[in-house]
């Protein structure tokens, strides 16, 4: 196999992620919980999990994964952009992510509209 020189840079989406929250700020929004669907983009150094391709050298986005739901199901948000910013903290609280990009949609948010989303970025 030719070795790639270069750049080992990896881009990881978790797309789609259907959960239900609590978000909104109508009575009907407060008391039951509604589907968002979120999508995370992320950038790491991915140059120790190519070489030794072990589990122990990536960003593991399993564990991402799993604290973006159990945040989700455990708060309520009044605001999409709160729920985004969150979502976005808990993806840069991993010191090798470099850049990430969080977009959250609120299906049949308005009327006539599939969804409404929010989308915010950070980087290092």
């Amino acid at each position: 196999m030719t070795d790639v020189i270069g750049n080992h840079q990896a881009r990881v989406r978790i797309k789609d992620l259907h959960l239900r929250a609590y978000i909104g700020i109508k009575e009907e929004e407060i008391n039951n919980r509604q589907d968002v669907l979120i999508n995370v983009c992320l950038t790491y150094d991915a140059t120790d999990a190519v070489i030794r391709n072990e589990i122990s050298a990536a960003l593991n986005y399993r564990t991402i994964t799993k604290q973006i739901i159990q945040h989700v199901d455990g708060n309520r948000f009044a605001l999409l952009e709160r729920l985004t910013h969150e979502v976005l903290s808990i993806v840069m609280e991993h010191e090798a992510v470099q850049w990430a990009e969080v977009e959250i949609d609120k299906p049949h948010a308005l009327r006539f509209a599939d969804s409404v989303s929010v989308r915010l970025e950070a980087h290092r």
